[in-house]
């Protein structure tokens, strides 16, 4: 990725920011929701409170763009990409049980998956696709166009966290990095809106109309403002946390907003 070593924002800034927007977002999923519901207004939400909840989830899409730019520049520079898929998939698998019981309430749901499995299948769609880019042919080329279809779908059936979108986004990253930062933005906006809407009308072509769909999927665009951050990115990695912090920050939030969330039931 190009980077300007003149600009000041650090990689460490940058995974600080997700995390807090991260939060934000999951916040207002689990905790303001849920005081939502519990102060309905005529039988419907609180006209304020809902406009708070969308500033707050706004806020949130942020997040995924700064961890999808984030795991490309981690795919490139890490030292050994078999230790990076085995951390992303370990931490997946610690994650699952925080993400059903904060967003069901379920200590088991198979209706969604956890972000650490979209982040695990984009970074093996990578590796695969640069594995097979090692060799010259049209079956080489239409295989790693297999494997970023394959990534995609499994991403899709088995409902990892943004779905096949997720992996059209890290893939677009990792394309883009030395294109220029106006056909970076451009590709990752296009992927974003018509990635989300795609996937919603397949998954409710029987209960909305594309057209609203299509306005839904809109408030994808607010992850945009990433690269408002992303633009200053200067490729120095800065002030580092443990990466148990980083890694175990998903999980351990999860478990903890899902906690309060018990708790106010209680009181």
């Amino acid at each position: 990725m190009k980077q300007n070593k003149k600009n000041s924002l650090t990689g460490a800034f940058l995974k600080r920011t997700a995390c807090l927007t991260m939060f934000i977002d999951h916040f207002f999923a689990v905790l303001f929701l849920g005081y939502m519901n519990l102060h309905l207004v005529d039988g419907g939400r609180n006209p304020r409170l809902e406009l708070i909840y969308r500033a707050g989830r706004a806020v949130g899409r942020v997040s995924f763009v700064l961890f999808a730019f984030l795991i490309v520049v981690g795919f490139l520079h890490t030292r050994s990409r078999a230790r990076y898929l085995l951390r992303l998939g370990l931490f997946a698998l610690l994650s699952e049980i925080p993400f059903d019981l904060a967003f069901s309430g379920e200590l088991v749901d198979w209706t969604g998956q956890n972000i650490y499995w979209t982040l695990f299948l984009g970074v093996l769609v990578l590796t695969l696709w640069e594995q097979l880019g090692q060799y010259r042919g049209i079956p080489f080329q239409i295989a790693r166009v297999a494997v970023l279809l394959a990534g995609g779908s499994v991403a899709f059936l088995f409902s990892t966290d943004y779905r096949y979108m997720g992996i059209l986004l890290i893939f677009t990253f990792y394309l883009t990095r030395d294109m220029g930062f106006p056909i970076q933005i451009l590709s990752v906006g296009f992927v974003m809106l018509f990635g989300t809407w795609s996937a919603n009308c397949i998954r409710y072509a029987d209960s909305f109309t594309a057209a609203y769909l299509f306005r839904f999927s809109l408030r994808e665009m607010y992850g945009l403002f990433a690269f408002l951050l992303i633009a200053c990115y200067g490729g120095e990695r800065g002030k580092q946390l443990p990466k148990a912090f980083y890694y175990g920050f998903y999980p351990v939030h999860l478990l903890l907003l899902y906690g309060i969330a018990r708790l106010s039931e209680i009181m």
